[in-house]
């Protein structure tokens, strides 16, 4: 039986460049390597080697690749995105360490530390010495950031940090925490070593989604911070949602790669298994699922594809990511669902990535600006009218 892969159809390896394509082939064998053989059982054991494969994807690379200097890589935005692609066909909690690192942490140090943020902190984050984490969300504030309790107060010329954050990757494992707090001038960044006194992070546990990625609670309490832990460039609301634009745009690609391999099992094991005489393959109501899972798939990459160029461009809006953030994700979850099915009850086993992928992407949906978000996002773009609230 002949068959062709779902992104083959549409030839859309010929809109790459051979470096592009070289970077794909290496984060794909990293995670062959790495992630596959092992991400069923973290995954069952809620337990994941953050920092093992923290030190794994740094030596290709992987950490804050977008980025310049520091020892990252440079690459370009498209390259960031097959990147984000293949590590979420091994798993989105996987892809998530990446994402929180590079395009969280180290895109918020970045961008707007000072340059003795940058060079304490970066150069260990890229090589996968030190992670980092982002305390944005809290258990009361989560698509409404502007309306965050946790305080920063002035003592001196220390600062004073009260205030809890909530459902934060890598936080307890993290050492150093990226805090968005409330001060009298609005909303600022400090960067917290999470040794500091008063700092404590809890993992959280019972999760029924994500679990192959450490997810935990960050209470500030009473945390004495140098005048020098404020981010100096950041002011205001937009610093942090600049950096949640960053790791939407990686999450407009790794969605992808979850339906993907969603896609990629349920062809095999459709190719494989018989009933009434032939394989399951080759009755029409399944390849109807598969075309129309096929056609979704190549049409988020092509979309994927020129947010990527647009970026590389310099000329990538928020509103564009959260077209591709809506897009994808949901195109994704239904291609995940929709392949489990074919799979029968087979597909609720751990012998097969596509309820886990199901289940993950059951929360990539929320993270980042729930689809909701995104809706009200490209509908105030297109009315000029604001129905937040």
């Amino acid at each position: 039986m002949t068959t062709t892969r779902p992104l083959d159809l549409l030839d859309v390896d010929a809109l790459h460049s051979e470096e592009e394509l070289a970077i794909r082939a290496v984060v794909r064998r990293i995670v062959d390597d790495h992630v596959r053989p092992n991400v069923a059982d973290w995954y069952e054991r809620g337990q994941v080697p953050v920092r093992d494969l923290a030190k794994e994807f740094a030596s290709v690379g992987l950490l804050g690749m977008h980025l310049t200097g520091y020892g990252c890589a440079g690459s370009s935005a498209v390259a960031y995105g097959l990147a984000c692609l293949e590590l979420e066909a091994g798993d989105s909690g996987v892809r998530s360490l990446v994402s929180v690192q590079g395009s969280l942490a180290m895109f918020a140090i970045w961008k707007y530390g000072a340059d003795e943020h940058k060079d304490r902190w970066l150069p260990g984050m890229a090589s996968g010495d030190l992670i980092g984490c982002f305390g944005l969300t809290e258990p009361d504030h989560g698509s409404d950031p502007g309306s965050m309790a946790t305080r920063a107060r002035r003592d001196g010329d220390d600062w004073i940090l009260d205030g809890t954050k909530m459902w934060i990757t890598n936080a307890p494992v993290a050492d150093v925490a990226v805090i968005w707090a409330r001060t009298e001038a609005g909303v600022n960044g400090f960067v917290v070593p999470m040794d500091t006194p008063g700092v404590t992070a809890r993992e959280v546990k019972h999760k029924l989604s994500l679990r192959a990625s450490c997810t935990g609670e960050i209470v500030l309490d009473g945390v004495r911070l140098p005048a020098g832990a404020l981010l100096p460039a950041a002011k205001g609301l937009k610093a942090p949602l600049s950096c949640l634009t960053e790791a939407r745009y990686g999450i407009v690609w790794g969605a992808l790669g979850a339906a993907r391999d969603s896609l990629h099992t349920a062809l095999d094991y459709a190719g494989a298994r018989e009933q009434f005489g032939k394989p399951i393959a080759g009755f029409q109501l399944t390849q109807a699922k598969f075309a129309d899972a096929a056609v979704e798939l190549q049409k988020g990459y092509l979309l994927a594809v020129h947010l990527g160029r647009r970026a590389d461009a310099g000329v990538l809006t928020p509103e564009q990511v959260s077209v591709g953030k809506l897009n994808n994700v949901r195109e994704a979850l239904a291609i995940a669902r929709q392949c489990r099915t074919i799979l029968g009850a087979n597909g609720i086993s751990a012998e097969y990535p596509v309820m886990r992928h199901a289940a993950n992407l059951e929360t990539v949906l929320t993270y980042e600006g729930t689809s909701e978000i995104h809706q009200l996002v490209i509908g105030q773009k297109l009315t000029g009218l604001a129905a937040f609230g």
